[in-house]
């Protein structure tokens, strides 16, 4: 199926056309009609499997077809992060740039001034973090008298951060007569009680259980000793062929060491995590998009939105506690049609950690075992042992690089590059 089967209007598809998208992903392909259909939606998907072009390119053109259009805020986007509320308003601005719609977004962290001289502008599309939304709402900068579409993105996010509160508190200040998009990648019970709280008859799309990992993504486990982990980092990076990585600490402390090693060893890299400022988060992001920086170290909540097409690499330096994570974290990678490749670091305190990831994904991950700084055989945890054509290639341009020399050493650290 093509976009153009989908029933859209002339102005989506020529932006889509210049977007080179031309094939919805599955999401895509179930949600677009119901949207379109005006129906409430319940949406079940991970990341990077399309959600956010599957709710915008349906409510660019609900907004176009209006006969009678009316001035305020008709959509509002309500997502947890400023990374994602960024990303989302860059997604109205590609998918309806031949629209003529209007859309702004804002987020906490920076001054409030711009963003509140675009409202008094007047927007047709609002995306907000829960926050700076309330916030703006007590001020009186926004009403949303007139909303006729409300989508909560990353409801199970919302949760984890804190935010569900505030959420709450913005759903009470909503028109009863609207259509609802609900998504979230994993459903704990209280968001399904949020959810049958907003939806009304909902169609549900499910796509992608968290359970499953993207078939385009490679995986591999490294055991290590925990005081080990930055010299193993440093050995995988002398190669080349990782052209770029996202590194997953769990804590920002920890992402900050992180970056000090690397930078010492001349590798170029940022850290992206909550106490950084929105400009700084901002610049390191653009900076690893256009490949200024080749290695990005974030924390889980602060990379909730990065969407990057070409990422060659994810890098679980230390594992999640929760497993659901872990599926995240690596479906940064093997995205647009490229494959990727997830390495994971697991030392003797992460066994807990391990069991539950692979529990959950329904397979063990395989174990590399021939890299310089393995961990005591008595400390692992049981799992099986990477056979060579379970190993990872390191580019994902179809150049290969083998996990081993004849004599058994590392080759993780070399390039096959002439």
């Amino acid at each position: 199926m093509e976009f153009r089967n989908l029933a859209l209007i002339e102005p989506i598809l020529r932006a889509l056309a210049d977007e080179g998208y031309t094939h919805p992903t599955p999401i895509q392909q179930q949600a677009i009609p119901f949207v379109l259909q005006k129906r409430d939606l319940l949406g079940c998907a991970q990341t990077g499997t399309g959600k956010t072009a599957a709710f915008a390119i349906p409510i660019l053109q609900e907004l176009y077809l209006l006969k009678q259009p009316i001035p305020g805020i008709k959509v509002l986007i309500l997502t947890p992060t400023r990374e994602l509320a960024i990303q989302i308003d860059e997604s109205f601005a590609a998918y309806g740039k031949y629209t003529g719609i209007t859309h702004t977004v804002i987020f906490g962290g920076v001054s409030q001034l711009h963003q509140t001289n675009a409202l008094k502008k007047g927007v047709d599309i609002l995306v907000a973090t829960p926050g700076r939304l309330l916030d703006l709402m007590s001020q009186g900068f926004i009403n949303l008298r007139h909303l006729q579409i409300f989508v909560l993105d990353e409801a199970d996010r919302m949760l984890d951060m804190g935010f569900i509160h505030d959420v709450k508190k913005v759903i009470v200040r909503l028109p009863d007569k609207r259509q609802t998009l609900f998504f979230s990648a994993t459903m704990p019970l209280e968001i399904q009680k949020l959810a049958n709280v907003l939806l009304t008859n909902p169609a549900k799309v499910e796509v992608t259980p968290v359970s499953s990992t993207v078939d385009a993504i490679e995986q591999c486990l490294f055991y290590v000793d925990k005081g080990d982990k930055n010299k193993l980092l440093l050995h995988l990076l002398q190669n080349e062929l990782i052209d770029n990585a996202l590194v997953f600490t769990r804590t920002k402390h920890g992402a900050d060491k992180v970056v000090k090693v690397l930078h010492k060893e001349e590798i170029t890299a940022a850290a992206i995590h909550g106490n950084k400022s929105q400009n700084a988060r901002q610049n390191a992001l653009s900076s690893f998009k256009n490949g200024a920086i080749r290695v990005l170290v974030a924390t889980d909540i602060a990379a909730r939105g990065i969407d990057i097409d070409d990422l060659s690499h994810v890098i679980n330096f230390e594992l999640p506690e929760i497993p659901e994570t872990y599926v995240h974290r690596i479906g940064r990678t093997g995205r647009a049609g490229n494959t990727g490749i997830a390495l994971s670091f697991c030392d003797a305190n992460e066994k807990t950690e391990l069991k539950d990831i692979q529990k959950l994904i329904g397979k063990s991950i395989p174990v590399i075992t021939t890299h310089p700084y393995p961990l005591a055989a008595d400390a692992k945890p049981d799992a099986p042992v990477a056979k060579p054509h379970q190993r990872p290639h390191f580019s994902k341009r179809g150049n290969t690089v083998r996990s081993s020399d004849n004599k058994g050493r590392s080759n993780f650290g070399r390039s096959n590059k002439k």
